[in-house]
């Protein structure tokens, strides 16, 4: 069986362009707006868009437009041209669905699983009470020589997948890093990710190692169609008809990566990618688990910095990286948000909540929390699953969206 995530994924990189040729993709534009956050606020429509809307609401509507099929091209997964695109020399092949890749693929989550729970490559002990950042360093006003044998130390809050690959970046340029997760276990919890062509190079170039053992590690996505659905009838003879089901637009990942010589993007999933960069990209003792920066101080004139952990233990470098969580500590510190706007992440190195007592926690710490930390709410709630499910077009579909009205569904192959 194939194992699916059915969620509003998120994605390491994206930039699928449409299949369509070449010469007829447009320039992409990015909307500019002044409208400022407000707290704990739900996002609102505004502009041109939502006039359309209203005035479209008040048109006297006609039936007999909205009669009728939607196009024959539109039920189709893999027109001719899309297989064209996907048949050139250096594009990946799609092999079918075996029992071997399921238990590959099974293996490899159960292993992380194992090396998770076992904190294997994590600091602990004695190695945790000689850590090189628990020393504060006597540096002279103005900074200090940093040095091939005298590096720059780094601290890096939360070891999520931001905080891991910071981390390997840091290690790969020759720093001394540190991790510190909030988290008492990296928990097998968490969907697959989607890792794009060019967020693989990034990696590659960072580490090659981690980037052999998730490509390993990953299921190839861009070797079939990946788009937009519609999820219910709508439209009319003049602008088009979709009946439920009916493809919007086919995302092209393989060709744009094969224009610029890049891997096919994978998907792998989250515990997975973890323990590849735990293992991998960083030395052993690296992450701390169980250790939540609280605040910090700037000790000034290049001197570095000190972090306060939330049981009072200081760490000393010469640069702390925040990459703990939408409802980051780093955050609320630097830009004085005051209590309250700092919480602990909703997901990360521990996936999320664990139970439904953690997942209730869990929501009524993130409206308080939302309401200081300068969010607006979006008015989604994202339900994600794992379903040991083979889709019907599993062989020419790898990822799609169904569209509604207010809502939407995501599936994508994540093997296994």
């Amino acid at each position: 069986m194939v194992k699916f995530s059915i969620a509003a994924l998120v994605f390491l990189a994206v930039d699928a362009a449409a299949f369509v040729p070449k010469s007829a993709r447009p320039a992409a534009t990015l909307p500019t707006t002044t409208t400022s956050l407000s707290e704990g606020r739900q996002a609102e429509s505004f502009g041109p868009a939502q006039l359309l809307r209203e005035v479209k609401t008040k048109l006297p509507q006609i039936e007999w437009l909205a009669e009728g099929e939607g196009s024959p091209q539109n039920k189709i997964n893999m027109p001719d041209y899309v297989k064209e695109i996907l048949h050139q020399p250096h594009a990946p092949r799609r092999v079918s669905e075996h029992d071997e890749r399921t238990l590959r693929i099974r293996s490899r989550a159960a292993q992380a699983s194992a090396d998770a729970a076992a904190m294997r490559g994590m600091l602990v002990g004695e190695e945790d009470e000689k850590a090189w950042w628990r020393t504060p360093r006597n540096v002279p006003p103005g900074g200090r020589q940093v040095t091939k044998d005298d590096p720059l130390t780094v601290l890096v809050a939360g070891g999520g997948l931001a905080g891991l690959v910071a981390a390997a970046a840091c290690h790969a340029k020759g720093m001394k890093v540190a991790i510190f997760e909030q988290a008492s276990t990296y928990a097998p919890y968490g969907g697959p990710i989607q890792i794009q062509s060019n967020a693989l190079r990034a990696i590659q170039q960072i580490n090659q190692k981690c980037f052999e053992e998730l490509v390993a590690a990953g299921t190839v996505t861009a070797d079939r169609v990946s788009g937009l659905k519609i999820g219910y009838k709508k439209g009319n003879k003049l602008a088009g008809l979709y009946d439920a089901g009916d493809w919007l637009v086919r995302f092209d990942t393989i060709g744009p990566a094969l224009e610029k010589g890049l891997p096919a993007t994978v998907v792998v999933d989250r515990p997975v990618i973890q323990q590849i960069f735990v293992k991998y990209g960083l030395p052993e003792g690296t992450v701390r688990i169980k250790s939540r920066i609280q605040s910090y101080e700037d000790l000034g004139d290049g001197r570095g910095v000190c972090a306060i952990l939330e049981d009072g233990t200081k760490a000393y470098a010469d640069v702390l990286v925040g990459a703990d969580g939408v409802w980051s500590q780093v955050r609320k510190c630097l830009h004085d948000l005051g209590e309250g706007a700092g919480g602990y992440a909703a997901s990360g190195a521990a996936g999320g909540a664990l139970d439904d007592a953690e997942a209730r926690k869990l929501a009524r710490e993130t409206i308080k929390v939302a309401a200081k930390a300068d969010r607006r709410y979006s008015g989604f709630t994202c339900y994600a699953a794992l379903a040991p499910h083979r889709a019907s077009n599993i062989e020419e579909v790898s990822y799609q969206i169904l569209l509604g009205e207010k809502k939407y569904f995501v599936s994508t192959d994540g093997g296994g």
